[in-house]
């Protein structure tokens, strides 16, 4: 490039994609923390698809659903909490401060404000009753170590209060104190969501105080978190960042000049690396398969996905509000879409059939019968369903 700028085209974007998201078979990681911390954040919307992810990056697949379950819920070296965009997700334990005083303190000044204003308009008790309803809360859940809603009621019955939200308006609702004050508390990062009532698969959770940790700078932490990511997911455009972490352009911008990012040239125009990233990266030695489940942190990582996702596959493997079904993947792109039958079969289709061949039909079916095969009689539907994966699962 005439400006210096070195430039990194499609191929090698996937190729560090490969490496770096644990997506190649040699990439493949030995622990649930090892794939959360290569790859930063775990989507957790969706309690299976934390799972699912993991299971597609663990070197012995096996292992997935009682090694998860140990790092979140034994040894607590991976926690569930609120992030980026107001989002769900799994996290490294040793990140919570970081993502706390990066994203959280924000939004949980908006969420209190908002509780207190809605309270307030339906003639609910004040702030000072909610903060007396607050303490005794969190002192019941320090007791219990982990409870749901109801049973923190049992102890602190105020929670069960309800009021009318938005009066008279086409979207009026009733609200308990209880729902409303755990979302504060958990973006206030005070609570994180613990182990679910039932199986790997359940969105019923209980919640559990939220792990110790210091209280960072705002800007140190939102360096740090972008130096993370960039070192995960880099190159990067100015708006790939803006979209993930949620910012303000200008928070991104005095991120990126905090660790000394380097500019290089893409074909969406000027990206990121981390300092001293910059370099050639080679492909994989083997090709490779992968089948990554709906929200799965690799195909939700950038705004501009061109690269590795087909525009005019989108509209069969996206939902309405932006979130992706299962995807079906050949050395760094997205080829097609899967879903699990009732029966437990998992069925795939591909829509982008350039260069595929029976290399790739073979890696497939292998995929599929390693996911068969750790998933055992569990059965999965993502939460927010897909025009190709109903179709699919049908």
């Amino acid at each position: 490039m005439g400006d210096g700028r070195r430039y990194i085209g499609a191929a090698e974007r996937r190729a560090r994609l490969a490496l770096r998201q644990r997506l190649a078979r040699a990439a493949r990681a030995g622990s649930p923390e090892e794939v959360a911390g290569s790859l930063v954040a775990l989507h957790g919307t969706d309690p299976a698809s934390v799972h699912l992810a993991v299971g597609a990056r663990l070197a012995d697949a096996a292992k997935t659903v009682g090694e998860t379950e140990r790092a979140l819920y034994e040894d607590g070296t991976l926690v569930r909490m609120h992030g980026m965009r107001h989002t769900v997700f799994v996290f490294p334990t040793e990140l919570t401060a970081v993502v706390h005083a990066s994203t959280g303190l924000a939004v949980a000044a908006r969420e209190r404000a908002a509780l207190l204003k809605h309270m307030a308009a339906a003639g609910a008790p004040d702030g000072a009753w909610l903060k007396e309803v607050e303490e005794s809360t969190l002192a019941a859940l320090a007791r219990r170590g982990q409870a749901t809603a109801a049973e923190l009621a049992v102890d602190e019955p105020r929670l069960k209060e309800r009021f009318v939200y938005a009066a008279g308006k086409s979207y009026e609702g009733v609200h308990t104190v209880s729902t409303r004050l755990l979302k504060v508390l958990g973006v206030e990062g005070k609570v994180v969501r613990g182990r679910p009532l039932g199986a790997w698969t359940s969105s019923q959770f209980r919640w559990a105080p939220a792990p110790a940790h210091p209280e960072l700078d705002s800007a140190g932490a939102q360096a740090e978190l972008l130096r993370r990511w960039l070192t995960a997911c880099g190159p990067a455009t100015e708006a790939d960042l803006k979209w993930w972490t949620g910012w303000r352009v200008t928070e991104v911008r005095r991120a990126l000049t905090a660790i000394g990012a380097q500019e290089v040239s893409l074909d969406e125009g000027t990206g990121y690396v981390v300092a001293g990233d910059a370099g050639p990266v080679a492909e994989p030695a083997e090709p490779w398969a992968a089948l990554l489940p709906a929200l799965d942190p690799t195909a939700m990582g950038w705004q501009h996905r061109d690269w590795y996702l087909a525009p005019e596959l989108r509209p069969l493997l996206f939902d309405r509000s932006g979130n992706v079904g299962p995807t079906v993947w050949w050395n760094g792109r997205v080829i097609g879409g899967w879903a699990q039958r009732a029966d437990g079969e998992i069925v795939w289709r591909v829509l982008d059939g350039e260069g595929i061949g029976r290399e790739a039909e073979t890696a497939l079916a292998t995929e599929a019968e390693r996911l068969a095969s750790w998933m055992g009689t569990t059965r999965v539907t993502p939460r927010f369903r897909t025009p190709l994966e109903r179709e699919l699962s049908a």
